[in-house]
């Protein structure tokens, strides 16, 4: 197992083994239909087995982020399954704490129900008789066109229903899977260390304290994000004047951990609550544009600075990671995918064949860039002065 941390590809030939040997003397055209089979049948098996493996996921990155409170049980002589059971309550009790002051001022809508089926009819109405006047869209041809919506819409809600489920599910799995990584944590990174050499034990335990810190340091990160982003929602609907700016504000806010949906999603509610609540379209107009403002410093500043950097991967790779997780595995994938990158570059960081790739993903620019590649010009320039 030395392979890892050790490159062979300097030693003689006489010590390499055969298949390595086998596989170096393989063509190009070859060896290339060969590693993308590989990797089509190594993603297929991870969207097949997508839910097992995405709650044992979750539970790896929530044991590691609860791991320093469980330690502090453990420090005070608390009993193991007593203190990982502890561990267990106090992040049910924060989750807990936060769906119910969510779920007490949600109620609260309720009231707002009748206003909004009245004002959506009314809106309704004068979108009919614009469409027919501007584009000459008859009455007929505008509900079919709503009925299609209508039944496209049932889909996605179905889909929405399954999803839901899976997340309850997930609360009872989760759980579970936690108690069971924090109870097995020594047998689990015993079996690490004894897999390689023991001339790599350093670089293992390096290697565990850096993952570690990466998805401790990326939770923590989307933490703030979502404490700052809850903050400027609630300010600009303060100022706006809408109702239940706060709650707005959080829902938004969480929401935004949803890329793409979940911001589109986030801008539709306070629209919706001032159309209800307020006349005229200055106020949804300002919403728009408040919100539109706050996701550019959120994609732009925020992110970039505040989860990205604390795992060290860079806005090109962070972005290209998100969309093909969410391909793989939908919103959960878009979770799992930087803190599954970041982990992957503190593997590459220390193999000699992978570190180019490590600095792919990381965002430290090299410091002395081979300027015929990055800028042939200038190193044409610099040739003809020598000469």
């Amino acid at each position: 197992m030395g392979l890892i941390f050790k490159s062979r590809k300097h030693q003689p030939a006489a010590e390499q083994p055969e298949w390595l040997m086998a596989r170096d003397s393989f063509p190009f055209y070859i060896k290339a239909p060969m590693v993308v089979i590989g990797l089509y049948l190594f993603f297929y098996i991870l969207n097949l087995l997508q839910e097992i493996i995405v709650p044992f996921a979750f539970a790896g990155l929530i044991s590691i982020l609860l791991n320093p409170i469980y330690n502090r049980f453990q420090k005070w002589k608390f009993n193991k399954i007593l203190a990982i059971v502890m561990t267990i309550f106090i992040a049910i009790l924060v989750v807990a704490g936060i769906t119910f002051f969510l779920s007490s001022q949600i109620a609260q809508f309720g009231d707002m129900i009748p206003q909004l089926e009245k004002k959506t009819m009314k809106l309704l109405d004068n979108l009919q008789v614009w469409l027919s006047s501007a584009f000459g869209i008859s009455t007929e041809k505008q509900m079919s066109m709503l009925d299609e919506a209508v039944n496209n819409s049932k889909t996605y809600v179905g889909k929405t229903v399954n999803t839901l489920f899976g997340i309850i599910s997930y609360f009872i799995l989760i759980p579970l899977y936690v108690f069971l990584l924090l109870f097995y944590k020594p047998l689990i990174l015993n079996f690490i260390f004894e897999v390689f050499d023991e001339d790599n034990s350093e670089q293992v335990a390096e290697i565990l304290q850096e993952t570690k810190g990466a998805v401790q340091s990326y939770i923590v990160g989307l933490m703030i994000e979502t404490s700052i982003i809850a903050t400027l929602n609630s300010i600009a609907l303060l100022i706006l004047g809408v109702q239940y700016a706060v709650l707005l504000g959080v829902i938004g806010a969480i929401l935004n951990l949803i890329p793409y949906i979940g911001g589109i999603i986030a801008i539709a509610l306070p629209v919706l609550i001032s159309f209800i609540t307020k006349e005229g379209y200055t106020t949804p107009l300002l919403i728009i544009a408040s919100y539109t403002v706050i996701q550019f410093l959120d994609n732009n500043i925020i992110v970039p600075r505040v989860v990205s950097s604390k795992v060290s991967v860079n806005a090109l790779i962070s972005i290209l990671v998100v969309l093909l997780g969410g391909t793989l595995w939908g919103v959960s994938g878009m979770f799992l995918s930087i803190p599954f990158v970041a982990v992957l570059k503190i593997i590459f960081d220390r193999i000699d064949e992978l570190k180019p790739w490590g600095k792919l993903l990381g965002d430290s620019m090299p410091e002395d860039p081979p300027e015929k590649v990055v800028n042939p010009r200038e190193a044409e320039e610099k040739q003809q002065t020598l000469f």
